[in-house]
């Protein structure tokens, strides 16, 4: 399969604008399930305020949140599929055009290394100009190409953590000092519910990049047991929606192991994405 410059740079910008307008499915459902479930009134009213956004946003092609994000894009690439030699640069120019169209908030910093620290020479007005986050690639069935993008907010970048956890030869003391970073940074997130993404890896570079990973193929519709039990660790504080308090902390979490190596400790990478996160969103091509 011969794809074209075109067909990515299109298929990248579609990408950028739903992932950044739209709830997926297993979203909108769990938000659904969480008001059936709530019986605190402040944190019911805040899910259905939450909801109501998704809707005007998907309606009237809006964004989802004010921060429109970072854009992450994952390109899984089959061996049958002959791409254009400036593919690359399709890929940056998609996320351009999908910035523009949404449109992004205008966030990149001028200036050089220094300035840019500082934020001494100010802003872009142009949304165009906050570049993607390094492409992740992967392999793909032989005739096939799926592009996924991710839009990571500020807030769950606050939060996050990626450090070495002593293992002890127990899923649980990783799992337990995982969801206790989580749960001692929620109350300050904000934008609860959250859905904590977890990953366990054998250096800090790659288990940031499993946890993109866990964020890009998990869903709310489909919780393994691991997964529950953080989930229920966190909703156990009772911080609840929008920290009014309730039942629904979290929505759900998504957990990747990766291949680990002969060691005592683990390096665990932790996001607790925010209540409109992980804003994902996924096109594929195939022969």
């Amino acid at each position: 399969m011969t794809v074209s410059r075109g067909d990515i740079v299109e298929a990248v910008k579609h990408c950028v604008v739903k992932a950044g307008t739209t709830f997926r499915g297993d979203q909108l459902q769990a938000y659904r399930n969480a008001i059936r479930i709530e019986n605190n009134p402040n944190a019911k009213w805040a899910l259905e305020r939450i909801l109501e956004n998704a809707y005007i946003a998907e309606k009237n092609a809006l964004p989802l949140c004010d921060d429109t994000g970072i854009p992450h894009v994952f390109v899984e690439i089959g061996d049958e599929v002959t791409l254009p030699n400036d593919w690359v640069t399709a890929l940056s120019d998609g996320v351009i055009q999908g910035l523009r169209a949404m449109p992004g908030r205008p966030m990149a910093v001028k200036g050089n290394p220094i300035e840019r620290i500082e934020q001494s020479k100010g802003l872009f007005r142009d949304p165009g100009k906050v570049l993607l986050a390094p492409v992740i690639v992967k392999p793909a069935a032989k005739n096939k190409l799926k592009i996924t993008v991710l839009l990571l907010g500020g807030g769950p970048e606050i939060r996050a953590k990626t450090y070495r956890v002593f293992h002890r030869r127990s899923i649980d003391v990783v799992l337990d000092e995982a969801a206790s970073w989580v749960t001692s940074e929620v109350k300050n997130l904000g934008c609860t519910p959250c859905v904590p993404a977890m990953a366990i890896g054998r250096t800090h570079l790659e288990a940031s990049a499993l946890m993109l990973e866990a964020m890009k193929e998990g869903s709310l519709n489909r919780q393994n047991d691991w997964e529950k039990k953080v989930t229920e660790m966190i909703n156990s504080t009772g911080v609840g929606p929008l920290g009014l308090g309730g039942n629904t902390t979290a929505l759900g979490t998504f957990i990747k192991v990766g291949p680990l190596r002969a060691s005592g400790v683990r390096i665990v990478s932790v996001r607790p994405c925010c209540c409109f996160e992980p804003r994902k969103a996924t096109v594929s091509l195939s022969g």
